[in-house]
This record gives structure tokens, C-alpha cells and sequence, in this order.
């Protein structure tokens, strides 16, 4: 039997009663008690992640700020010290190996987060295009632990364990700050998350795992704080319309036909991917990533079914699940361009049996498209 990896708070999360698949190798928590009630708590108090191994990539170096303006199709020049960036890392064909989000912690020290599969194949993308600049990239694995705590409650419960004050003032959406938090020093504290709650990311030395879902589970008990496993992770998301690497999106799409265009920033620097991105800007392209939203949640179709418009399919599912919170099914596929329209009424049937069902194309997401909950 193959071994398999764990992840550094598994006996804590074996403890609670969590439910295991296998994630990369890894025993990675699905659920703890239900989905259902996992992705409510996120929403209406905080849910506490870590679903199997997220780790950071480090660039350090004067060549540092070259290297991310040749390999970020958004502009981190922008970024001023402890501000964040969310970007795809393209190839020369424009199609995306990773979408990721990028930390400054100096002019010269940069952190990137990339999708957990996609860590080892962004480690070896950026050493290969570092070449001769004064750049040195390194993957910390297993050095680092994370946690990341989401929720409207999220600031309350980090607020009671952080040495440095966390309000939005201080902290704002989608900046971060090195600190102590449950006496942990060294503790990179992000802004961000993958639910659309306020939510923070934690990352810090892996020696001190156990210890601090301890604290943060005890500092979030009187808050309502639940552990929430992968599937709550994905349904949160999908309220959002946030794509998934490795479902909706892949090396066969481009930023520009998952909807992405707003983290390319073209200008004048020649980072890779630009002419074909350029060329799909002028021109157009042929497929748009869409979200398609039910009336309830009796119908969830399966991974490759059809979109259809009247008669016609013009596009496939990547990806579905149910968004518990606003008691609708939410699938997202990528459909032909010159049938994509907000409100849209299509049809979807499953590619394994006769199940189908009604709904109509989102362009924006269902649930808080505004993302005024996630800046609060």
C-alpha cells in the first residue's frame, strides 16, 4: 500500500472526527461534521482551513522585482512593502500554469502562494527563468505551517492572540504584516482567503503547528468557530465564482478567457505570455468562463456536462457544487463567446445519465459580487 502524507495538525483534525480523502498524496480533511454546516459558519461566523499542504515559494535577491515583472502577467512594481498581489504565471502560449498570489516583504524579498499542486511546477518555472538574474528561488515546504481563518468573526479571533493591532485601518484587504500571534514569532499574517468572507492567512514555522490550531481554536470557541475540510473550501468558492486550478482552469487557458483580464496589466514591460494575451485583447477570444446559476440545489451536474443553449451545446462544465448559503447549485464552464450574456436561460445534462437542469449564465458572482464582505 502506497504511504501516505499528513499534514501537520492531523492528529488534532482525527480528534474532531474528520472525514479523510486523498489530496496529492495527502490525508486531507473533507469535512468534520457537514459540508453544509462548514460553509455556513464561514459565512455567518468563521471557519478555520487547512486542507492538506499550502506552502510558500521565497524569491530573494536584487533581481528579484525582474524576475516577477517577466513572470506575473500583473504589475508588481506596484506593490509597496507588505501589500499582496493576485496574478496568473503564464507560459509563452499565454496558457496559465498557475494562479497565485504574490507577497512583498522588501524591495529585494518576495514570497509567492501558489495552488498546493502546483508548487513543485512554479518552483521549477521561476529557476528555470531566473537565468542570470541575481534572483534565488527557493520552495520552503515543509519549513512552514498555515492556517487560514475566514469569516465575518475572523479579526475578533485573530485580534485576541495577535501582538499587533489587526484592524482594517492597519490591516487592510489584501496586505500583510510579519508578527506574533499565540507566541509564535515569525508569523506572516495575510489579508486574503478563498471564501469572500474577511479572512486571514496564516503562515509560520512548522514546529509550532500544533500549538497554534490549539490557540486559534480556543480564541474562536466563544465566536463559533468551526474546522472546515476541502468541501466547504470549494463550495465558499464557487459562491464567488472563484476558479479552481486544476478544474477551471489549466495550461490550456488563458487570464483573458477565465476572466481574468483585470489582473493583466500589458504597459510596457515584456513579461511572458504578452504577445498572445495582447493578441486575444484586440481580437477577441473564442470562450468565456461562466457561471451558471440554479434554482435550487436538487441538480449538481457532473464534471463535463453539457451547456446547452436551446438546442445547441456550446460548452462543457468544469466544475459544480452546491452554494449552501444561497440554496442554489452553481457550476462553472468555460461557454462559446458569442453565446455568453448575463441572465441567459440555458440548460445543462449530465454526460452520465439523463439528469439535466435549468438555469441561467452569471458573469459576475452570485454572492457579494462587490466583495464588500471581504474588504470590511
Amino acid at each position: 500500500m502506497a504511504a501516505r502524507k499528513v499534514g501537520p495538525y492531523y492528529h488534532q483534525q482525527k480528534a474532531l472526527g474528520a472525514e479523510f480523502v486523498d489530496r496529492l498524496g495527502f490525508a486531507a480533511p473533507l469535512r468534520y461534521t457537514t459540508v453544509e454546516q462548514e460553509h455556513l459558519a464561514t459565512r455567518e461566523r468563521a471557519g478555520l482551513y487547512d486542507v492538506y499542504n499550502q506552502v510558500l515559494v521565497d524569491i530573494k535577491g536584487r533581481d528579484a522585482p525582474l524576475l516577477l515583472q517577466k513572470t506575473l502577467v500583473n504589475d508588481a512594481a506596484r506593490l509597496r512593502d507588505g501589500q499582496v498581489l493576485y496574478s496568473s504565471v503564464c507560459s509563452e502560449d499565454g496558457g496559465m500554469i498557475d494562479d497565485l498570489t504574490c507577497f512583498r516583504l522588501s524591495a529585494t524579498h518576495f514570497q509567492l502562494c501558489p495552488t498546493p499542486s502546483r508548487v513543485d511546477r512554479i518552483t521549477d518555472w521561476m529557476t528555470e527563468q531566473a537565468g542570470h538574474y541575481d534572483a534565488q528561488v527557493t520552495n520552503l515546504g515543509a519549513g512552514r505551517a498555515f492556517l487560514s481563518i475566514q469569516g465575518p468573526r475572523a479579526r475578533d479571533i485573530l485580534a485576541a492572540l495577535c501582538a499587533t493591532d489587526v484592524s482594517a485601518d492597519r490591516l487592510p484587504y489584501f496586505s500583510l504584516l510579519l508578527t506574533t500571534v499565540a507566541d509564535v514569532p515569525q508569523t506572516l499574517v495575510s489579508r486574503t482567503g478563498y471564501s469572500g468572507e474577511l479572512g486571514y492567512e496564516l503562515f509560520f514555522p512548522r514546529e509550532y503547528a500544533e500549538h497554534m490550531w490549539d490557540s486559534v481554536m480556543a480564541a474562536g470557541r466563544p465566536q463559533g468557530l468551526l474546522p472546515c475540510g476541502l468541501g466547504a473550501l470549494r463550495s465558499v468558492r464557487i459562491e464567488k465564482r472563484y476558479p479552481l486550478y486544476g478544474l477551471d482552469l489549466d495550461e490550456t487557458t488563458s487570464p483573458l478567457e477565465a476572466g481574468l483580464d483585470w489582473t493583466v496589466r500589458f504597459g510596457e514591460r515584456k513579461f511572458i505570455g504578452r504577445n498572445v494575451l495582447l493578441r486575444q485583447r484586440e481580437r477577441g477570444v473564442g470562450r468565456k468562463l461562466v457561471l451558471i446559476e440554479f434554482s435550487d440545489l436538487a441538480f449538481v451536474p457532473p464534471i463535463g456536462s453539457a451547456i446547452k443553449v436551446g438546442a445547441d451545446v456550446v460548452g462543457r462544465v468544469t466544475s459544480a457544487d452546491k452554494g449552501w448559503y444561497l440554496r442554489r447549485a452553481l457550476a462553472l464552464g468555460y461557454v462559446a463567446s458569442a453565446h455568453v450574456m448575463e441572465g441567459a436561460a440555458v440548460t445543462v445534462q449530465s454526460n452520465t445519465d439523463d439528469a439535466h437542469g435549468n438555469g441561467v449564465m452569471r458573469l459576475q458572482a452570485p454572492y457579494d459580487p462587490l466583495r464588500a464582505r471581504a474588504r470590511g
